[in-house]
């Protein structure tokens, strides 16, 4: 699908304030890819440098920008899901091992790790939060630029073992595994929560 983002505004912009129901009507709709439907074609450079342009404008207090992007596409990809296969062989599971088709079925994948700045004067959940706010503004912006995409987090988001294969650092923790790609078929409906038990307002 054709998009042209404008170019990244300079510090102190004034920027558009304006009405956007084409955002609403996208919110309304929005539907995750069943990662198991996503082939080829995958975001190009191009489309991926814009993908994490956009994932990167979010809530970040204190400007600390605690999280980071870990791309996983062509041989690397393929090597990754390889070594995951040994280590679920090692621990002699074999659900581990079956649970890897979402890894390696789609053409792309991006991990968002969470990556808190110590000492910072920010809590240090705000920061998490922040992370999580990458992985839907990547989640998002996948879907609204025309391709599928999946945000999960698996066995390897929390294994040690896994974790040093990915490259997770002490103090750091994977917030999502975006899967990218073109569906094969269009996403299905899903049940989603009745507001009301969930809505509350409060009073003194």
């Amino acid at each position: 699908m054709p998009y042209s983002l404008p170019s990244p505004p300079s510090f102190g912009d004034a920027l558009p304030f304006a009405a956007a129901p084409q955002v609403l009507e996208f919110l309304a709709l929005r539907r995750s890819t069943s990662a198991v439907t996503l082939a080829a074609p995958a975001p190009s450079e191009t489309q991926l440098a814009d993908l994490l342009r956009l994932a990167a404008r979010v809530p970040d207090h204190g400007k600390l920008a605690p999280w980071r992007f870990v791309i996983l596409d062509g041989d690397g990809k393929a090597d990754l899901v390889q070594s995951l296969e040994q280590l679920a062989g090692r621990k002699g599971d074999p659900q581990l091992a079956a649970k890897l088709i979402k890894l390696r079925t789609p053409p792309m994948a991006v991990v968002v790790i969470s990556s808190p700045r110590p000492g910072a004067s920010i809590p240090e959940w705000e920061q998490i939060l922040s992370a999580g706010a990458v992985c839907t503004n990547l989640l998002y912006a996948a879907l609204a630029m025309g391709f599928g995409a999946n945000w999960i987090t698996d066995w390897y988001s929390y294994d040690a073992e896994a974790c040093e294969i990915l490259g997770v650092k002490e103090g750091e923790r994977v917030a999502g595994v975006m899967l990218l790609g073109t569906p094969r078929e269009p996403p299905l409906e899903r049940e989603r929560p009745g507001l009301t038990p969930l809505v509350t307002r409060w009073t003194a």
